[in-house]
């Protein structure tokens, strides 16, 4: 089964995990330092905090969003999302065997036209690991990451 992702950046990490558990419901799947997630079985939903500074959070849907993702069930999923994205001519960023969001994980990045990162991924190993190291591609918006090549994007459709 695959799940939508949205990640989000929080100011306040503990008030943040109290209010997604009154609204969906549900306690959370991970809580690590600055971190938590979520998995949301109604409507199926893998909810990402990302703790940031207040300052950096903004108010409202300012900064708000970290990344978008899918969680897929393995990582052949997450190579028929390659092959996919090469067939479409979408520039990507493969990620795999990495440590992030506390887990080892197989990814791939795009990113919208307007710079929106989307990742597909498996966790390949749950257990508890350290968080990634600083600067590393986890929960990095992609526009740091990558830059898309719009033409080819286009000229593929």
């Amino acid at each position: 089964m695959a799940r939508v992702q949205l990640a989000l950046n929080v100011a306040d990490l503990d008030s943040s995990v109290a209010f997604y558990t009154q609204m969906f419901g549900t306690a959370p799947h991970k809580v690590r330092p600055g971190y938590a997630n979520f998995e949301v079985a109604d409507p199926p939903l893998k909810l990402v905090l990302i703790e940031v500074p207040a300052e950096q959070r903004g108010a409202g849907t300012t900064a708000a969003l970290n990344h978008l993702g899918v969680e897929v069930e393995d990582t052949a999923a997450v190579q028929r999302a390659v092959t996919g994205f090469t067939e479409a001519g979408l520039d990507h960023t493969l990620d795999f065997d990495t440590n992030c969001c506390y887990a080892q994980q197989d990814k791939v990045w795009v990113q919208d036209p307007a710079g929106t990162p989307w990742e597909v991924y498996t966790i390949t190993d749950d257990a508890p690991v350290e968080a990634a190291a600083p600067g590393s591609s986890c929960c990095t918006p992609v526009s740091e990451v990558l830059t898309i090549d719009r033409t080819s994007a286009v000229e593929a459709r």
